[in-house]
């Protein structure tokens, strides 16, 4: 197991976890279920960022959502938004299944990866700010972070084959059962409710629910549309699932919780 939680903070952040001294698809799909506990630790630090901020000045909320994001995008290490980019330029292309995963291959970024970054940091900082403006900042950026990496199980589950013969989609692609993810779910639901429970309200605890559960939805969404478009998922498709999920769920906390 702890070559599994090894291996889920070296892919998944930058925080030093130490090498794994074996790496399989067994280990693979374990680390890839410890996802959302990976997303709880780095949303814990964005969390105390923003408490932080708001204790030294109060009235900039703005300043506090920035800071916020901009922790949980540097301790990911910006892989996912790297990989939404790669995604959203294969996909603009409109080309053929050989010539997307190329293009994703390729090192540059194209405008529709720029505007896809843009996009999702400019709602994911307006989100956040609503947030703390309704005094759920803290709260949200923890929960928004885990539910955002629950999308991992998800869109590595078996029905999901790889789409290329190497790189990170062989070891992780096709690894986790359907139940496995679903009971998963369960587990983060538990946490995220009784957190808004404890902290907020039970209206709250609804609504935290729901932003889990389309966090969930973008994950299914994504991998449809990666496996119409390119034949199954790639490390890239689980990054652009993390990072559209994650300004997804701010937003229904944005819209829902008062």
């Amino acid at each position: 197991m702890i070559d599994s939680v090894r291996l889920a903070f070296g892919l998944l952040s930058v925080l030093p976890a130490g090498m794994p001294s074996q790496v399989d698809r067994t280990v693979g799909r374990r680390a890839m279920i410890l996802a959302p506990l990976v997303g709880a630790v780095l949303g814990g630090v964005a969390a105390g960022v923003v408490t932080l901020a708001q204790l030294l000045r109060p009235d900039a909320d703005l300043l506090a959502a920035v800071l916020g994001v901009l922790v949980v995008a540097g301790l990911s290490g910006g892989l996912h938004l790297d990989g939404l980019a790669d995604f959203a330029d294969a996909l603009g292309s409109r080309r053929d299944r050989e010539t997307m995963l190329r293009i994703m291959k390729q090192s540059d970024i194209g405008p529709f990866g720029v505007v896809s970054i843009v996009a999702v940091l400019l709602i994911d900082v307006a989100a956040l700010t609503a947030c703390l403006q309704a005094d759920v900042g803290w709260q949200a950026i923890l929960i928004a972070t885990t539910a955002s990496r629950l999308t991992l199980p998800w869109t590595c589950r078996t029905t999901v084959p790889s789409a290329r013969p190497d790189g990170l989609g062989v070891l992780v692609a096709a690894t986790v059962r359907p139940r496995t993810a679903l009971l998963t779910t369960f587990a983060v639901l538990a946490c995220t409710a009784a957190l808004s429970w404890l902290t907020l309200s039970i209206a709250a605890t609804a609504a935290t629910a729901l932003a889990v559960l389309l966090a969930v939805l973008t994950a299914l969404a994504t991998t449809r549309r990666a496996r119409s478009a390119l034949g199954g998922t790639t490390g890239d498709v689980l990054g652009a699932a993390i990072e559209l999920a994650l300004p997804l769920t701010l937003t229904v906390l944005a819209l829902t919780v008062h």
